[in-house]
């Protein structure tokens, strides 16, 4: 049998790694290409968008589509609604599963492992299931058309229970002992101990909030029937008319509508992949 030299082996490795930059560049374009291709169409004409063979780059770029966005829907109004119910449910995720995360992570109460059961039953129930019941209940408390009715039934989820109940089993109980030792009582632990600890799991579960909110569509649209109480979901759908849709225009206002979320992912992104790559690991 020849044995190898020893360049064969970093040969072997360059071409290894150069396999696996052609792939993930190749998944990279992939993904990108359909934002891109938004890009694009947002500055083409309607009957460009339409016509077939598509036209992949638009001979002059027609920037009053997005001139014509806030003709068509009220935008900045939408906009704010939008980023008011981010905010808030963001707040309420964070505040309430950093809570429930923590009682069923490191406190002992009556029938715990039943509770935490029936939280982790509802992650395998569609929303749509309960969507009735949320809409009664709205509507008896007069939130239709609010912002209150949008973000409540959205401002407790089971995944972040579960994801922060991860977390804050992972960390050792020497600490929380020594913490008990030094007289602190379990609500400074858990803000003083607790919290600083588990920050990759809650830039994880702040940042799949903001997504899960920002793209909310079926929930807002079911409540919400005044196009200024509308987020920008809805407005969106709004666009697609019963029989002609200006693709064109509806295609800018989904550009600056996706615009922000995108910006903060890029900022974000490394605490999100550190969070969710650390989650459900220990414990």
């Amino acid at each position: 049998m020849k044995t190898p030299t020893p360049s064969a082996k970093p040969a072997t490795q360059r071409g290894s790694y150069a396999a696996t930059h052609f792939i993930l560049a190749v998944g990279g374009v992939l993904m990108i290409f359909p934002f891109v291709w938004q890009i694009i169409m947002s500055l083409s004409t309607n009957n460009q968008v339409t016509s077939v063979p598509p036209t992949f780059w638009p001979g002059t770029f027609q920037w009053e589509n997005f001139t014509k966005v806030f003709e068509q829907i009220p935008f900045l109004d939408q906009f704010w609604v939008s980023v008011s119910i981010t905010v808030l449910r963001t707040l309420g995720q964070l505040i309430i599963c950093s809570l429930a995360g923590y009682a069923f992570a490191r406190m002992q109460f009556p029938f715990k492992r039943i509770i935490f059961g029936l939280v982790l039953a509802i992650l395998m129930v569609p929303s749509e299931v309960y969507m009735i019941p949320q809409y009664q209940i709205i509507q008896s408390l007069g939130l239709l058309n609010t912002i209150a009715g949008i973000v409540l039934p959205g401002i407790f989820g089971a995944f972040g229970a579960f994801l922060m109940t991860q977390f804050f089993r992972a960390i050792p109980r020497e600490l929380e002992e020594a913490a008990r030792l030094d007289g602190c009582n379990p609500w400074q632990i858990y803000v003083r101990i607790m919290l600083p600890l588990v920050k990759p799991g809650l830039s994880a579960l702040a940042i799949l909030t903001i997504v899960w909110s920002w793209n909310d569509l079926l929930w807002p649209l079911v409540v919400t029937t005044d196009d200024t109480k509308m987020p920008l979901t809805v407005g969106l759908a709004s666009l697609q008319g019963q029989y002609t849709t200006d693709y064109a225009v509806l295609m800018a206002a989904s550009t600056m509508a996706v615009a922000p979320i995108i910006i903060l992912f890029i900022f974000m992104q490394r605490r999100v992949i550190d969070g969710i790559a650390s989650s459900g690991l220990k414990g």
